[in-house]
């Protein structure tokens, strides 16, 4: 299991995590996605101003190994995003919670209370 799961996020089954700050909403990948992933070559991500929704494909993630789509972990509206990933992927690897993918305007605050905290996204981490 990964030790290096932060107290202050949310968590999907798929790995994605979510910092809350107000009506905002950070998005990126966890240790143990970028762990499982391997190396990461290629970051697509959605354009500022693109409704995603719950639980649907927003991006995708490309290492060496293979290709993983991303998943929002609630609704938004996609108000940044952070290019620095998209030239340089690599540094998901080396950091994966201050590499941030995306930043939304959430949509329905009520759907975070369906992602896991900490304690219950380290025991699907195995």
């Amino acid at each position: 299991m990964s030790s290096n799961i932060p107290n202050n996020l949310k968590f999907t089954k798929e790995h994605e995590w979510l910092k809350v700050d107000g009506a905002t909403a950070t998005v990126g990948i966890t240790d143990f996605a970028q762990s499982a992933l391997g190396d990461i070559v290629f970051v697509e991500l959605p354009e500022v101003g693109r409704k995603i929704a719950l639980g649907k494909s927003f991006g995708v993630v490309e290492s060496i190994k293979s290709v993983s789509d991303l998943y929002a972990p609630i609704s938004g509206e996609v108000l940044e995003r952070n290019e620095d990933v998209v030239a340089t992927p690599d540094l998901i690897n080396k950091a994966p919670y201050d590499q941030w993918l995306i930043k939304i305007k959430i949509l329905n605050s009520s759907e975070i209370s369906s992602l896991l905290g900490p304690v219950e996204y380290s025991k699907i981490c195995h």
